[in-house]
């Protein structure tokens, strides 16, 4: 297929998720065989820190405004098989109902923050969607499953609500046995107001009470008014060409969810792949469907106390923890990286031709109950 992706970024990683994310998924589509063309508004502060300017694998075009992009890309949209526009896209909205005047393939909106949009669209504060516009796209893509996908179909109106989760790419995310740990357990993330009592938490508070341990912190964007212990680490920026190296420096990571996904369940976080095909023991807040992704006790480890996240990285046997890696880089190597997904958003372009572009069809949640769990690798 011809693929045009209106994108938040994919050319800077920071202060943002989803650059790792477009870039695992459109490096699997390109293998694939599908030609993609990235487009991004060139914004000044990702302009000062891109660690991808020119990916190898896909085409990516930066734009000024609106009247250019039309100018630039116009036959592009036209002539695509395909065209996703995303969420916090700026001007979006815009996009989209150019996306809709012009686009002869399939039109998808890929939401890889599904909580938040709703929540926004309730209280009518989005600005790049809006509730008029979902019926009219023929893929509502959703990084949030479970009952979240019938309720985009229900109350508005989505005419196809199919789950694309982020992934990792098994090639730049591994295990390196060279790399000794030297970090009893770290955090990848930027700051966020709703995940900082947790990350005080399962993190802080342990460093607290733990004055040997040995803890750090990645991620821009955190306040002064943070207290770090004098144990914690602080690294102000990763690029995701730094994660595989990070992880591996860990005995543990700790995995923390914002509270809109929280809430709605089902959302899975890039760092919980990356980690687990790195081959690191993850420890993380607990969250409705987090089972469906990762087996608790057998593959990942839940903590909901302060305690909870010491005794793990302080009581568990060294063969045990090596163990609780193994079988979650097994179950994430099988279901998913980043082809995986491109195989399925696929599968969902092929639903759309196969069953015609103006029927809606009946949420598959309605009809058959929440998504069947996973099969666990033998």
């Amino acid at each position: 297929m011809k693929i045009v992706i209106f994108g938040l970024a994919i050319t800077s990683s920071w202060g943002n998720g989803h650059a790792t994310t477009y870039r695992a998924l459109v490096r699997a589509l390109s293998s694939r065989g599908h030609d993609v063309l990235f487009l991004e508004r060139d914004l000044p502060w990702y302009a000062e820190n891109r660690d991808l300017p020119k990916p190898t694998y896909a085409r990516a075009s930066l734009y000024r405004n609106l009247d250019e992009l039309e100018e630039i890309h116009a036959s592009d949209i036209r002539s695509a098989d395909l065209v996703i526009v995303g969420s916090y896209v700026p001007d979006g909205i815009r996009i989209g109902d150019m996306v809709h005047r012009m686009a002869n393939g399939v039109t998808a909106f890929y939401d890889i923050d599904t909580p938040v949009t709703l929540a926004r669209l309730a209280a009518d504060s989005v600005d790049y969607i809006t509730r008029k516009q979902i019926p009219k796209y023929d893929l509502y893509l959703s990084f949030t499953g479970g009952p979240i996908l019938a309720r985009l179909e229900r109350h508005f109106g989505a005419k196809r609500a199919r789950p694309l989760y982020c992934s990792v790419d098994p090639d730049a995310y591994f295990p390196e046995p060279a790399v000794e740990p030297d970090y009893d357990l770290g955090y990848l993330g930027t700051y966020s107001p709703d995940r900082q009592n947790t990350l005080d938490a399962l993190l802080i508070q342990p460093a607290s009470a733990w004055p040997k341990g040995r803890f750090v912190v990645a991620g821009p964007q955190y306040p002064d008014s943070v207290r770090w212990p004098a144990n914690v680490h602080r690294v102000e920026h990763l690029s995701p060409a730094e994660h595989r190296r990070f992880y591996n420096r860990l005995r543990y990571t700790l995995n923390v969810t914002r509270k809109d996904m929280v809430e709605a369940g089902y959302s899975p976080s890039v760092r919980l792949f990356e980690a687990a095909a790195c081959g690191t023991p993850i420890v993380s807040d607990v969250w409705p469907g987090i089972d469906r992704f990762l087996s608790p006790g057998a593959e990942i480890l839940l903590a909901r106390r302060s305690q909870d996240a010491f005794a793990y990285i302080t009581g568990i046997p060294e063969q045990d923890r090596v163990s609780l890696a193994d079988n979650a880089r097994r179950r994430v190597l099988q279901l998913h990286t980043s082809v995986e997904r491109a195989r399925e958003l696929e599968e969902y372009v092929t639903e759309v031709s196969t069953v015609g572009r103006s029927q809606s069809l009946v949420s598959r949640f309605e009809t058959t109950g929440p998504e069947p769990a996973v099969q666990r690798p033998a």
